[in-house]
């Protein structure tokens, strides 16, 4: 159990690869930054694009990659140069887990340099990004993308299965239904409503592929009118004990337990929902933009994007990673200067065209850089017109360790059935004490 939470990446080699965790005061004279990342391969391949891009322009500075394997990796690297004293320059971050190192007064403020940029204006991001990653009143980190998670869909086996495609106003009730549509055995017949005397065959295609965790059950519980913790500025416990969010964890759990839409645990494991997706396996895939890289490269078939479900009221989930400059970095200036050109015009551009990103600067992502007609996906608005209704988890230290404990028992409750109210006590019992550690942005 929990595997599947943790983002698996290969490494791949590349000659823009560090192998040490920092920069020496000889690579900072000559213009050197390392930036620490973490992603799937082609996340990283976007990467070096951009790093590539900056050097073109950047007379004779280089950017050296150092690339983690996953999101744990990344964060034990940083934590272990930071004691070293040999940190990157910067590194990129979910903002559901910096406020770790915003607690230890590791990370350096942006405030004063982007107010003195005239290359960037706080203004010209999206302040839903933005705001993030503001942590007692300093700007620590500065926004790279603003996604949303939303439903990538095989438009393929929508026409093969004869299910209409997702409107952009579609309900959870709708979006069940289309699920339930999608998932087939091996001789092409809808799995739920067999004949009971009929033995069923194996299912081929899934209709949904969807990891249980809180950032997938977050917006649910928003759109039923729940909350998911008592506070958001100063949280001291999860709230999934409501009405609101009982309800929605219901209805998220039945996806597996009543209607079977998803594939099993082991299934699951032993093939992850994005490679699933990609070889056809799955009707629908809930998640943020990331996918987008790796679906344009390995994709035979055609697919787009639709928003997430409202069960009532509209809401998303912000998925934002900036970039963070530690405390003890050796070229903070050249780090500053990369920033600059990654989040500008020049930079955004070039994140937009790998697909990695709903860019942060709102010119880009409101261009037709982002909305090309002609690049998958095409219905590439839906992430825009996503952000006025996104919300964010809370800025508090310990929240990473709050997702972990989060996961395995909304597993147990997805896969094997566990009693919810059981799961909703326990998650209670085990996350108290990780809020009363933890330190809040404000």
């Amino acid at each position: 159990m929990g595997l599947r939470r943790r983002i698996i990446a290969a490494v791949a080699a590349a000659t823009l690869v560090a192998t040490t965790a920092g920069c020496s005061g000889e690579d900072a004279a000559d213009g050197r930054v390392s930036l620490l990342v973490f992603g799937s391969p082609d996340e990283l391949a976007a990467y070096r694009t951009l790093a590539s891009a900056y050097q073109k322009t950047a007379g004779g500075a280089t950017v050296s990659l150092i690339e983690a394997t996953d999101r744990e990796d990344l964060i034990t690297r940083l934590s272990t140069s930071l004691a070293g004293g040999e940190p990157p320059d910067l590194f990129l971050m979910n903002y559901r887990f910096y406020g770790q190192f915003a607690a230890r007064d590791a990370l350096t403020p942006l405030d004063e340099r982007l107010a003195a940029s005239t290359t960037l204006r706080a203004a010209d991001l999206y302040p839903q990004a933005t705001a993030a990653f503001q942590w007692r009143g300093r700007q620590l980190c500065l926004p790279q993308n603003v996604s949303s998670l939303v439903v990538y869909y095989n438009r393929d086996l929508f026409r093969r299965y004869a299910v209409p495609e997702p409107a952009a106003d579609w309900t959870w009730n709708d979006f069940v239904a289309t699920a339930i549509g999608l998932t087939r055995d091996v001789h092409g017949r809808t799995v739920k409503g067999a004949e009971p005397e009929t033995a069923p065959a194996p299912v081929a295609v899934h209709g949904l592929g969807m990891d249980p965790e809180l950032i997938r059950l977050a917006p649910l519980v928003w759109s039923f009118g729940g909350a998911l913790v008592d506070d958001p500025r100063r949280p001291t416990r999860l709230t999934l004990d409501t009405p609101q969010a009982r309800a929605a964890l219901a209805e998220f759990v039945a996806l597996r337990g009543t209607h079977g839409v998803t594939p099993l645990d082991e299934e699951a494991e032993s093939h992850d929902l994005e490679s699933r997706f990609v070889n056809g396996k799955l009707g629908m895939l809930m998640s943020s933009r990331r996918s987008t890289t790796t679906l344009r490269r390995s994709a035979g078939f055609d697919w787009d994007v639709a928003p997430f479900p409202v069960a009532g009221t509209p809401a998303g989930i912000l998925h934002s990673d900036a970039y963070c400059m530690p405390r003890g970095a050796a070229n903070p200036d050249g780090a500053w200067r990369f920033v600059e050109y990654a989040l500008g015009p020049a930079g955004a551009r070039v994140m937009a065209a790998t697909g990695r990103t709903v860019p942060s600067l709102r010119s880009v992502a409101e261009s037709p850089a982002f909305l090309d007609p002609g690049a998958r996906p095409r219905r590439a608005k839906v992430f825009l017109d996503a952000i006025p209704t996104i919300r964010r988890t809370p800025a508090i230290s310990t929240w990473p360790q709050i997702e972990d404990i989060t996961a395995d028992l909304l597993e147990n409750a997805f896969y094997r059935g566990d009693d919810l109210t059981t799961v909703v006590a326990e998650l209670d019992r085990q996350t108290r004490p990780l809020f009363a550690r933890g330190e809040a942005s404000s």
